[in-house]
């Protein structure tokens, strides 16, 4: 393998002791559709809905996943229960400059506090620096979401920079925070 050829083209499992992280499909479909309509996840990712989520184009996005070698797409999926509660995705994977995305989002408040997200985060950052081996892992976050800016800073993510006034939401201006970490960061942590 080059240097170059990184990619996401295996579609890992991942386990932690709280969540399982599983390549997402359509079963899932049902908790998209729960995390779409919920109102406070929809806020902290800044996702206008201006209608009900669309179940036809959810099945289709998740069947299409496993297709795409730049991307990583997984549900979090409670360990105890089995329930889906949320997605944590890798993406824009730039094979060159061994640089990616990432984002995440929960249900809703039966996710909230429990650990599932931090736990979701480092499994997957895991994934990307040490089995894939990217250099870089980008992510925006809104100036109204502390818990997940916590988060990310708690998992050795670096405020770079900030986009002002990026978001429109509900009348009033939000700035977006750049952050990153670097795989030499994260050999540190």
């Amino acid at each position: 393998m080059t240097e170059t050829e990184i990619s996401f083209a295996d579609k890992a499992t991942l386990v932690g002791n709280l969540v399982l992280l599983r390549p997402v499909g359509v079963a899932d479909v049902p908790g998209l559709l729960e995390l779409l309509r919920d109102p406070e996840s929809a806020r902290m990712t800044g996702t206008h809905m201006d209608s009900e989520p669309d179940a036809r184009a959810a099945e289709d996005w998740y069947a299409t996943r496993a297709e795409h070698d730049d991307r990583l797409d997984l549900a979090i999926v409670e360990r105890a229960g089995g329930a889906y509660v949320g997605e944590v995705v890798l993406n824009e994977l730039d094979p060159v400059n061994r640089s990616c995305g990432f984002r995440i989002c929960l249900v809703g408040p039966r996710a909230f506090g429990r650990g599932f997200g931090s736990e979701a985060t480092r499994l997957a950052l895991t994934h990307a620096f040490e089995t894939v081996g990217v250099n870089r892992v980008e992510l925006e976050v809104y100036a109204f979401n502390p818990r997940a800016r916590h988060v990310y800073e708690q998992a050795g993510f670096v405020h770079e920079g900030t986009k002002r006034q990026a978001l429109r939401w509900d009348g009033e201006w939000v700035d977006a925070h750049l952050m990153a970490l670097l795989a030499s960061d994260w050999k540190t942590l």
